[in-house]
């Protein structure tokens, strides 16, 4: 008999713009130091995430989806195509950019694009983002990099908890200081460096920027995406709205007050993350800071609590 629920064991990131919110909000024991990321429910190669509970614990992610295709239903896709993380900007990030699935197969050895999302799970009363850029021409972009014009050329903008941002692969964009973000992304490690401050790295070596490959990718001039958010089921218990939908995954954040029964969207599994409360899925106890799959054979189940998730599926 299946596991309806697959609980997972997350993977840890040092970051030099980290910090310690990972423990202090989410309750992880995480190592000692600067501390940025969780890789909640990952197959990537570079921090896999493994099945905690049932007949699957001790596998690796990306041998689960390997060896029990019965869990994720019939897929096209070669590798576990999503990578869902927590990220605590203690600092700011570097400016960056990602490709998309065609320029990272041809220069990054075959590594998928990263177009992603970010639900800000909480953030200081004065967080800003850096989202987008002001050129108008790849010409004026050029321009502005080579004379260190980075606050004309950058855009910036003010947030707060609750929002949501949606980054296709060449968007511009950075997290600054007091933000914690659940972002769903490709399962993808490629990102270009465009602008880091002048920060140095622990060798005390200005950290590698990538100029050339940043402009081959950015969109220029920026697109602005308006998000039009659907409200899947309102009821006394469930509210469920759903944040994105694209050929990359599908996003949305449940409210649970309550009991109720919810039938997700898409006929496939579904990875969940939990951002807030606790209570029960499908009977399993979840608390904050959780991240599970629910198998495709699962997909109808009981709600319980008093909880918010994340629920991302391909």
């Amino acid at each position: 008999m299946q596991d309806k629920l697959l609980f997972l064991e997350p993977v840890f990131h040092s970051r030099i713009w980290g910090g310690r919110a990972l423990e202090e909000k989410f309750g992880y024991d995480i190592p000692a130091g600067n501390i940025g990321e969780c890789w909640g429910i990952s197959a990537h190669p570079n921090g896999e995430s493994t099945v905690k509970n049932g007949q699957y614990a001790g596998k690796k992610l990306s041998e689960l989806w390997r060896d029990a295709p019965e869990v994720f239903g019939i897929q096209q896709d070669k590798v576990f195509p999503l990578l869902v993380k927590v990220l605590d900007a203690n600092a700011d990030l570097s400016v960056q950019v990602h490709p998309d699935d065609d320029y990272a197969k041809k220069h990054e050895q075959g590594e998928l694009g990263k177009t992603e999302c970010w639900y800000v799970v909480d953030c200081d009363a004065d967080a800003t983002i850096i989202f987008g850029h002001h050129a108008t021409t790849k010409a004026e972009a050029i321009k502005m990099i080579e004379h260190d014009q980075w606050d004309q050329f950058l855009r910036r903008q003010p947030v707060k908890k609750g929002d949501f941002f949606y980054v296709p692969s060449g968007t511009i964009h950075a997290l600054c200081k007091g933000i914690v973000i659940l972002e769903v992304q490709q399962s993808s490690d490629t990102t270009y460096r465009l602008y880091d401050y002048g920060r140095l790295d622990d060798n005390g070596s200005p950290r590698t920027l990538h100029i050339q490959k940043s402009l081959d990718v950015s969109t220029i001039p920026h697109i602005s995406r308006e998000l039009e958010s659907i409200v899947i089921a309102e009821t006394e218990a469930l509210f469920v709205i759903e944040l994105v939908s694209n050929k990359f995954f599908t996003v949305s954040k449940y409210e649970v007050r309550g009991i109720a029964t919810h039938q997700f969207k898409k006929p496939t599994y579904a990875l969940i993350s939990v951002i807030s409360g606790i209570g029960k899925i499908a009977g399993y106890p979840i608390k904050k800071g959780d991240h599970l799959i629910v198998p495709v054979e699962s997909a109808e189940v009981e709600l319980d609590g008093t909880f918010e998730i994340i629920v991302a599926q391909p």
